[in-house]
């Protein structure tokens, strides 16, 4: 088997989301560091309900940064937050500033080297553009939900993603 392409998860594989997104709910809602862990947690945990949804087809395809915002606003009502508009977009873009593992970085320069290299991930494209000019990461694509117009872990948005750089799905 020849391997020409690797595409791979981002949240939790490559960075670390519950640190990032932590800060920035500490610092938009100035909430203790145990707030803001347990505010991210249900956030995340909001996460695949969300993304079922769409797999379903209750409500058609919408970006991950849609669905971000619909789950931040459930979970602020409920730890009693009366964030503003801008506090509450602020936050939705939280996921654009994570940062990776340490050793990712450098591992995904070395593997470039050899492999094409692509996010397959539920994160729109923006996200993880923004994702990448952080963390000084060079996509070949940006391949995913937003390129398969549904959520993993959805055989097609796998499959997509191998069409993209025309190789078989192995």
């Amino acid at each position: 088997m020849n391997v020409r392409a690797l595409i791979f998860d981002v949240f939790g594989t490559l960075v670390d989301w519950r640190s990032g997104v932590a800060r920035e709910l500490r610092s938009q809602l100035r909430v203790s560091a145990e707030e803001a862990d347990a505010l991210a947690d249900a956030w995340r945990d909001e996460y695949q309900p969300a993304m079922e949804e769409v797999r379903a087809s209750r409500i058609p395809f919408c970006k991950l940064d849609v669905l971000h915002r619909r789950k931040l606003d459930v979970v602020l009502d409920r730890f009693g937050h009366d964030a503003n508009e801008a506090t509450r977009r602020d936050l939705t873009l939280a996921w654009h500033h994570l940062d990776a593992w340490p050793d990712v970085t450098p591992a995904l320069a070395r593997l470039r080297e050899r492999f094409l290299l692509a996010p397959c991930s539920n994160g729109n494209i923006s996200l993880m553009a923004a994702l990448a000019r952080r963390n000084g990461w060079h996509w070949d694509a940006i391949l995913g939900a937003e390129h398969a117009r549904d959520y993993k872990p959805k055989l097609e948005v796998y499959l997509a993603a191998c069409d993209a750089f025309d190789c078989a799905p192995h």
